[in-house]
């Protein structure tokens, strides 16, 4: 399949923006960034750089502060607070979007806002920050993203092209739950504490704690039509790097806006509109946010 001629549009070039921006790139793909105006001047004059352990790579895509011209594939890579002002700045027509957004209740919010077919899409297996507007560092050598069902073998090609590894199974919600159920629990706790995964799950009060939140996400995912087993969730939990952390952790850590409130606080909203209980769920959430209001005093 040939993808000479393919347009990716890259909405907040990022942490898993910006490796997927550079990676598409290196792979001959035509992207444009659609960033704020810093930013983009900044992308613009140093290019956009990726480094992996000692090696580095530099791309130059071209870089727009509004997307006003249509693309094949939009990838919306902003974090929740950011998606609002993301969104007013693309007026262009996208044959497709994969939002890549942390959560459940960002999807509908962008088929509202921006023209396209919308497709529920996850990242896993990738530890990466904005060391500065123009340098991505990536923790880890790969990145898997899941998208569901309705996607179609040019998107999926697209994304391949720049060394992803793409898995298309599930519907919007079993996409989405999927990540949700270990990620509401874990973001909060991280969050919290300020401790890697590795030490959380050593830990036996936190690992029994963390363990009850996730039997409680998994039962609002199941109230939601979406079937996904506690023990299943603690196995990709046990697999994960000891020294991970999460961008909620750094995010509060640093004080700036988190995407707590659309990770954890997304799964309790679900589980009240459900009517299914989640106190430990709830808790670790009030805890977290106490941490992010005293953080950013």
């Amino acid at each position: 399949m040939s993808l000479a001629g393919s347009t990716v549009g890259v909405l907040g070039p990022g942490a898993v923006g910006g490796v997927l921006a550079v990676r598409l790139a290196q792979a001959g793909v035509d992207v444009v960034c659609i960033a704020r105006e810093a930013t983009a001047a900044a992308i613009r004059s140093e290019g956009l750089s990726l480094r992996r352990g000692r090696e580095i790579a530099t791309e130059h895509p071209e870089v727009v502060e509004r997307l006003t011209t249509p693309v094949e594939l939009l990838l919306v890579t902003v974090k929740a607070p950011a998606l609002d002002d993301a969104l007013a700045r693309v007026t262009a027509v996208a044959d497709v979007i994969v939002p890549l957004l942390n959560g459940i209740e960002h999807l509908e919010t962008i088929r509202a806002r921006v023209d396209g077919r919308v497709i529920a899409g996850t990242v896993g297996l990738i530890e990466a920050y904005r060391e500065n507007p123009t340098t991505i560092v990536q923790g880890t050598p790969a990145m898997r993203m899941t998208l569901a069902s309705g996607a179609d073998p040019r998107t999926v090609a697209l994304l391949q092209s720049g060394g992803t590894d793409v898995r298309v199974d599930g519907s919007d919600r079993e996409v989405l739950w999927e990540k949700l159920v270990r990620q509401a629990p874990v973001a909060a706790a991280t969050a919290l504490t300020q401790r890697s995964v590795g030490e959380l799950r050593a830990d036996a009060d936190w690992r029994s704690r963390l363990e009850e939140a996730i039997a409680e996400a998994c039962a609002v995912a199941a109230a939601d039509g979406v079937d996904l087993p506690a023990a299943a969730q603690w196995e990709i939990i046990d697999a994960m790097p000891p020294q991970l952390t999460t961008s909620t952790a750094r995010d509060v850590a640093a004080g700036r806006p988190s995407e707590l409130d659309a990770i954890t606080g997304a799964a309790v909203r679900a589980g009240r509109r459900l009517g299914v209980p989640t106190p430990t769920l709830e808790r670790l959430l009030e805890e977290a946010e106490e941490r992010c209001l005293a953080q950013s005093r």
